[in-house]
This record gives C-alpha cells, structure tokens and sequence, in this order.
C-alpha cells in the first residue's frame, strides 16, 4: 500500500512539471491579439505539488524506509515532531518545500483581479519558474527515490537540528525567500507589457512586506537557534549561509522604502524595477550557496555539485534575461522629475543606497574565498573583522538617515523650520555622545553605535510627540491627535532597529568569556561572582544520553542566587555529540553556560559567556516585525488586495 501511495506522490509532481510547462506557455497562445489566462491551471500546480509534498511528509511519519530520503534522514526512534521536519531539513525535501510556497503564491496571485494582458504575462512567467524547479527537483533531486536496500531502521537526523526552533525555521525563511519571486515575476510583466504605475506598485507592496516580515522572523529564529543550541555563545558568525539570507533582506528593506517613494511621490520607478530583480536573484544566489556542496557549513545541504551547476543555470536565467529587458526598456520608465536634497524621499534614495552597497559588501566577503580557491586553489577565511570593518560606516550612516527621514516632508523641506526640527534632538544626542565619551569610557565604535541608537530613538520620539500634538496638553485647549497606522507602523519599525542595534553593540563590545578546567567543589568566578561545580550526573532522553553540569551561582555577598544545568548530548543511533547550553536570563543580560569534554577525576571543561542586553537583539525584531505587521494591514485595507486593478 506504502508503494501505490508513494507512487502517487511521484506521478503527481510530474503532473505538476506538465502543468507548469502548459502555465508557461499561456504567453503564447492568442487569438486575435487576445491574451488568454486560465486561472485553474496555477491552482492545478500548488494542488498537485501540495499532495506530492504531503506524501512525502507521510512517509516521514510512518518512516517509510523504502525511499531512500526517509533512510537517510529519519529514525524509527525520534519523536513525531522530528520526523516531520525531518522532511525538510535535507536538500530533496526542503525543495520540495520550497517550490510549494512558489506554486501556492502562484495560485494566489492568480486569484487576483488583474488586466487581463498582465495577468497571462504574470502567470507565463510564474509557470516559467515553477517549471524550472520542478524539472530540477524531479531530474537531479527526486525525494521519491527508492532505497536499493530497504533497511530496518533509519540513519537519524544531525542531532543539531532536532530542535523545536529549526522545525520552523527553514518554512519561515523559505517564504522569504519565495516571497521576492511575486515581486520578480510582477517586475518582469511590467517590462514585457509596457504598464508601470502606482497601482501596479500598490499591488506588489503587500508581497514585498510579507517577504519582509517572513525573512525578518526566519533569519531571527536562525539567529537565536545558533546562539542558544551550538554553544559557541554568539548569534551571527558570518557564516556563507547566514550571509545568503542577509542579503536578500537587505535589499528587501531597501525595495520596501523604494517602493514607497514610487507609490507616493512617483519617483524611483527604474530603481523600483531593478530592486525587484536584484531582490530575488539574491534569493537564488542563497539557494545556489546552500545546495550547490561549494561550502561546508552547518546551516547548509550536502549535495552533489551537479546540482549546483542547474541551480546556477536557473539563477543566470533568472538574472540575466530580467536585467537584459531592463536595459532595454529603462528609458520609458525613466522620469525627469528632480529630488530635493532636503526631503523624505532623498533621505529614502540616500538609505537605499547604504542597503545596496552593504548587500554587495556581503557578497564579496561571501563569495571572494570560494572564488579564489577556484582560480588557485588557494584556501582564506573571510570572517567577523572584514564585515565589522567593512559595514559598519554604513550601518552607522543607516541609522543617521532613519532618524531624519521620518521628520522631514515629502518633496521640499525649507532649512530654518528643518533646522528647529531637529535641534532638540541634536542637543541631547550631542550631550549622550559627551556623556558615553567622558563619563562611561567606552570603546569609540561602541560609543557612535549608541549615540545613533539613542538619536534614532529621539526622532521617533519627537515625531510622535509633533503629529500627536502633545506638546498641547500644557495649552488650555489641548487637542490631542492620534498617529496614522502608516505613522505607526514606521515608529514601531525604527523603534525596532534602534533596540536591535543596541543590544548588537553591547553584545558584540561588552560580552565576556571564561575558560577553565574544574572537578566538583571547584569553582570558576565572574567578576565579583563566582560559580560552583557541584556535580555532573547522567540521564536518558527520548533518544538519547546526557551528561548534566550542576553549576551554582555565587554572588559577591556569597549568597547562592540560581544553578545552571549544561549538559552534553550522546546520539547513538547518529554517533554524534552535541552541548546543551544553560543560560539565565535577567533584565541586564544572560549568563551562558557550556559544558565541554572531561571526566570526573580530571574534571570538565566549562565555558561561562556573561552577555548584557542581548535579548535586546531579538526583542528588536519582534518590534521591526510588529511594524512590518501594521504596514501590511494598512496595505491591505489600502490596496483592497484581492480587487487590485493594473490598467
């Protein structure tokens, strides 16, 4: 019965394939001048995808050992939750995954009420896409292989992925990813057609802020499994893999406030254009870093390089030919219209550089050692002091320019009225900067880093107080007035990038680290603190063995506070080991515990992280994500998505 059911999953993504080819050639099919679309076949692909997709997850479940994925990367022994994302943490599954949120975005955007000539563009040229993935998932990486011998157990899953974070991480993230493919393909069909106006961009700024938010959750629940699961007490190693989710971001955040000035001042319409381009190659280039095997990381597949190469076919097709028609027609979106240096939107232009140039930085450092071990065989690493160095005048002058833009109007600005705008929030970032200086002795890098923060901070603070008209609740008349949603979702969002960022530098300048050898009674200090090794004890999990620390913490005042329970994790069915963190969690930071290798007689290595406000980092994106969330519902409401209409 496993068989039949597997043999289904396999016929119905080849249906898929057949139905993508049909989609795509849409495009080509006219009578009398007519574009034909037919909404049924883009359903047709995510409903024939979805039921391949769910099969395979079934065999996960049931651990059908007969395919040769579900052997590889399942056991019979791990919990129910483990098994099924165990669909998608190898490189079969997780395009499979992938190219089922494209096809689902695909039967959405196909329900939209589109020109008709647009829409049979828009859908050629998703068919187009579903259609390459598909082939490359079905002729280099097939998860429906069978097993030339059928064991009786499964190999497990790497032990640091059998984490309740990670079985959604990867979903997340990949909706970012597939999310900058609506604004390709919409970018595209705007070229091919030769219509490209506001409405078109209040139709494609909800799924450019939906690939926002999705990237922003995805790389922040990556970020805090690397910081809490491998042990290493940090939360971003510039690791290739990280770095190919970073970049799309980037560049999303840079088309996010593009496509603003677009909508609202009709500028930047080229800009906008190439943004959508560049936003989803980048996306492929991650994909072509994580499954081509040229890196070894733990974030990402081992795959066969020839993999790689139809990847990398995909990605020149999917670069080349957009930038190619670019050229070609950028001079009939081109517009004369001038940009005040003292406006909204130059401080926008201005910051959508800074984005561009640090997603291009990020990919130098990413891509130059795989290149130069390409053309000489010579092996460097390119690691954390190259991007500080590198990005962090940038990041620097990103903050400077998100605390002006929000208090500066659309078009002209005159100099006196900008000038007492910003004077009181200059006066105080100037006293912070003297008092960070003077007083607290800080390292200088850290001390710019805070002062911006604190400056960002101060304008949002100020813009609330002038568009709510605060300042009259010290007047008789006190008229109070409430934020826009739009004005609100901005706030939240900046709010969110100053928390980020300070919580950033105090990890990054400020965190410490001690290494030492103990045997039970001994102890390891902190500081004025000190922490005790009572005990090490053993204990056996759903499918594994621990080794468990006893730590107790001391204050200066030798009163115990807390214990602290790191721990090492035996996998036998993978023969693997992994450490468990202990961290305590305050207002001022974590204490981060690690236990390493040793025994009881000659003791047990530890390492202790003390790291002040580093829950700063994420509580900062949940807040950006917050006015990701506000901005979409505004766009929603605005654009009324399912009604949008492209003339």
């Amino acid at each position: 019965m496993n068989n039949f059911i597997v043999e289904l999953g396999h016929i119905s993504l080849v249906s898929a394939l057949v139905l993508s080819f049909l989609q795509f050639s849409i495009l080509f099919v006219k009578a009398e001048k007519t574009f034909f679309f037919i909404p049924a076949i883009p359903k047709l692909v995510f409903l024939t995808t979805a039921f391949s997709f769910f099969i395979l997850v079934f065999s996960f479940i049931v651990s059908d050992f007969s395919l040769d994925l579900v052997a590889k990367f399942s056991h019979t022994s791990k919990p129910l939750i483990y098994k099924i994302s165990g669909t998608w943490a190898n490189h079969e599954g997780s395009l499979l995954l992938w190219i089922l949120i494209l096809v689902a975005f695909g039967a959405i955007t196909s329900s939209l009420e589109l020109e008709n000539k647009f829409h049979s563009i828009l859908t050629s040229i998703q068919g187009l896409l579903n259609f390459l993935f598909l082939a490359l998932c079905i002729f280099t990486s097939n998860p429906f292989n069978r097993s030339e011998m059928i064991p009786s157990n499964g190999s497990g899953l790497n032990p640091v992925l059998q984490d309740l974070l990670l079985a959604f991480h990867p979903p997340i993230l990949y909706f970012g990813y597939v999310g900058l493919s609506v604004a390709f393909c919409f970018a595209l069909a705007a070229l091919i057609n030769g219509e490209f106006n506001r409405k078109w961009a209040s139709a494609v700024r909800p799924w450019i802020i939906i690939s926002w938010i999705t990237l922003t959750i995805g790389i922040s629940l990556g970020s805090y499994w690397a910081y809490y699961e491998l042990g290493w007490g940090g939360w971003w190693f510039w690791d290739p893999v990280e770095n190919a989710a970073l970049m799309p971001w980037l560049i999303a955040t840079a088309l996010l406030h593009s496509i603003i000035v677009f909508e609202t001042r009709n500028e930047l319409r080229s800009w906008t254009l190439l943004l959508c381009i560049l936003g989803f190659s980048f996306s492929l280039l991650g994909t072509f870093i994580v499954r081509s095997g040229i890196i070894t990381s733990v974030h990402s597949f081992a795959a066969d390089p020839k993999r790689g190469l139809v990847i990398l076919f995909i990605l020149l097709i999917a670069t080349i030919i957009p930038l190619g028609i670019f050229a070609f027609k950028s001079e009939s979106f081109r517009t004369n219209t001038h940009i005040n240096l003292l406006s909204k939107e130059m401080s926008l232009v201005i910051n959508n550089f800074i984005l561009v140039i640090s997603s291009f930085i990020i990919l130098i450092g990413t891509m130059y050692p795989l290149l130069l071990e390409l053309i000489n065989g010579s092996q460097i690493t390119v690691g954390k002091p190259f991007f500080l160095i590198s990005l962090s005048p940038f990041m620097m002058a990103t903050l400077f320019f998100m605390g002006v833009g929000p208090l500066l109007y659309w078009k002209r600005n005159y100099l006196r009225k900008t000038y007492f705008t910003f004077l009181i929030p200059i006066l105080i970032t100037i006293m912070v900067l003297i008092l960070f200086v003077l007083i607290l002795d800080f390292p200088i890098i850290s001390v710019v880093g805070f002062t911006l923060s604190v400056w960002l901070i101060l304008n949002i603070l100020y813009l609330i107080i002038k568009d709510t008209n605060l300042i009259s609740i010290f007047k008789s008349e006190r008229k109070i007035k409430s934020l826009t949603t739009q004005q609100l979702a901005v706030c939240i969002a900046h709010i969110g990038v100053a928390t980020f960022s300070i919580g950033a530098v105090t990890e990054n300048y400020f965190n410490q680290e001690i290494i030492e050898q103990l045997k039970p009674g001994e102890k390891i200090s902190l500081g004025n603190e000190y922490f005790i090794f009572q005990s090490i004890k053993q204990s056996l999990g759903p499918n594994y063995i621990s080794e468990i620390g006893e730590l107790t913490y001391y204050n200066k005042n030798d009163v115990a506070k807390y214990t602290l329970y790191p721990e090492k994790r035996l996998f036998p069915v993978e023969r693997q080991t992994t450490s468990e963190v202990a961290i305590y969690r305050s207002i001022h930071g974590d204490i981060y515990a690690v236990i390493g290798d040793g025994d009881p007689e000659n003791g047990y290595t530890f390492r202790i992280y003390s790291k002040p406000l580093v829950s700063l980092i994420w509580l900062g994106a949940i807040i950006m994500v917050l006015g990701g969330i506000f901005s979409l519902r505004i766009q929603l409401k605005k654009a009324n998505f399912r009604r949008a209409k492209l003339i």
